[in-house]
């Protein structure tokens, strides 16, 4: 149901309830003016007309009564002794004719009071009462009323109706607004309305309007750019897995191919330097030549025996994560023997390759910062695992992290860190309390949560 119709019902149904009190006052006014009408004219008759049949004969009374006349709202019969209809009131002249229905008439009285008088020659005089005209008139007067009244229902709801239209045009304007906003039309705006208070809701609906439409195009460029991470960040994988491969092989020719190609060429130099006499000048320049080729393909072969853990740590394929740190820890601890370098790992008993890789990427980016930039006495490495995750850390007891340590350009980190992102982990790097930096990394458990301590 419309809101103007239910405003209009309402009208109409408070208007009739007025008017229907309006005409139970009325009705009620009526029934008490015909009551006293009835009780004073019975009254007068009852003492006129029942003096004179105690005074009188029949004769003379009957005679005084026709040059009476119509009492009103009275009826007056003279019957004689025998029964014999001696005198009848005539019929009213006012309104003749016509009758209030029956049932008002018994609404207004029920009852009608009758008088009985016996005259001294046996004739009896009956008084009884009579409103018909009284009550037509409360009729006629309850039908003007009613006909006023529903005259003035109408013409009320009618202006009401108009009133409300005209108070409520706005609404179905906004409702089409909210529905084409509904249907995504967020451009919509409504045009001014009339009234202070549809104004308000205008103004209002074209502020939310707008907020919607900045929102969902927020939301929208929200949505692009974070499927453009997702694209970038599946090619950083695929880049990254790819990179693997890259270093895996090169890491591989190196060891295999090149590895052989060196220790070659220092077994040629030294079989050359062996073999030339000490006693010859003109010979000690080649095996001097020889030995300087010997020594050069030895720190060739050191410097690419350091590579190839930095590419690709071939050991982890072979043998494990837990002994291929072992194997890269003693190999730092050779090199920097005045730092004290620990480890302590307990390691799932399952642990797939892409997080065994990470876990080793960040041992050996945060041991080589620290070796290289810290000054450390003291590097301590631990990993612990349980049924949620690892947790990698290594601290150091050195100079601290530099002022630039986080600068644009610093590589190594930052590939690390998304290279943990892609575990669904992350990486801090941090200065201690104390004194020097905490790399912590945290990867969430994939596998099998049972342990193996290495």
């Amino acid at each position: 149901m419309k809101l103007r119709t239910h405003v209009n019902i309402i009208v109409g149904f408070f208007s009739a309830g007025f008017i229907a009190l309006v005409v139970s006052a009325e009705l009620d006014s009526t029934r008490q003016a015909v009551r006293e009408e009835i009780a004073g004219t019975n009254a007068v008759a009852a003492q006129v007309v029942g003096h004179l049949a105690d005074t009188t004969d029949t004769t003379a009374l009957v005679f005084f009564l026709e040059s009476l006349g119509r009492v009103r709202a009275n009826d007056i019969i003279v019957r004689s002794a025998s029964g014999q209809l001696l005198y009848e009131s005539p019929l009213s002249t006012y309104k003749v004719g016509r009758e209030a229905p029956q049932w008002f008439v018994k609404l207004l009285l029920a009852n009608a009071p009758t008088r009985e008088f016996q005259m001294r020659d046996g004739a009896k005089l009956t008084i009884s009462a009579n409103a018909s005209r009284a009550i037509l008139d409360g009729w006629d007067d309850m039908l003007d009323l009613l006909a006023i009244g529903v005259v003035t229902l109408g013409v009320l709801n009618g202006v009401v109706f108009w009133w409300v239209g005209r108070a409520l045009a706005p609404l179905p304007i906004i409702a089409t607004g909210l529905s084409r906003l509904r249907h995504g039309e967020l451009q919509y705006r409504l045009p001014p309305l009339t009234g202070s208070e549809a104004q308000e809701i205008g103004l209002a609906f074209n502020d939310m309007a707008i907020a919607m439409e900045e929102k969902v195009h927020a939301e929208r460029h929200a949505r692009e750019v974070e499927a453009r991470l997702d694209e970038r960040r599946e090619m950083t994988q695929v880049i990254e897995k790819r990179l693997d491969e890259e270093r895996r092989m090169i890491a591989r020719e190196l060891h295999d191919e090149f590895a052989q190609s060196v220790t070659a060429i220092r077994s040629l130099a030294v079989s050359i330097a062996t073999q030339v006499p000490s006693d010859s000048k003109e010979l000690a320049t080649i095996g001097e030549a020889a030995n300087l080729i010997s020594s050069e393909a030895a720190k060739l072969y050191d410097a690419m025996h350091g590579l190839i853990p930095r590419l690709m740590p071939l050991n982890l394929d072979t043998l494990g994560l837990a002994d291929t740190l072992r194997a890269f820890i003693d190999d730092w601890q050779k090199r920097n023997p005045a730092v004290t370098i620990t480890l302590q790992q307990h390691l799932p008993a399952s642990l797939g390759p892409s997080a065994a890789l990470a876990m080793y990427r960040v041992v050996q980016e945060g041991l080589i910062n620290a070796l290289r930039h810290g000054q450390p006495a003291n590097v301590a490495i631990s990993i612990e695992s349980d049924d949620e995750r690892i947790v990698v850390r290594v601290l150091d007891d050195g100079v601290g992290l530099s002022a630039d340590w986080s600068r644009p350009g610093r590589f190594g980190l930052r590939g690390l860190q998304e290279r943990l992102e892609q575990l669904h982990g992350s990486l801090q790097v941090r200065e201690r309390e104390t004194r020097g930096v905490e790399v912590l990394a945290l990867i969430p458990m994939q596998t099998s949560p049972m342990k193996a301590t290495a």
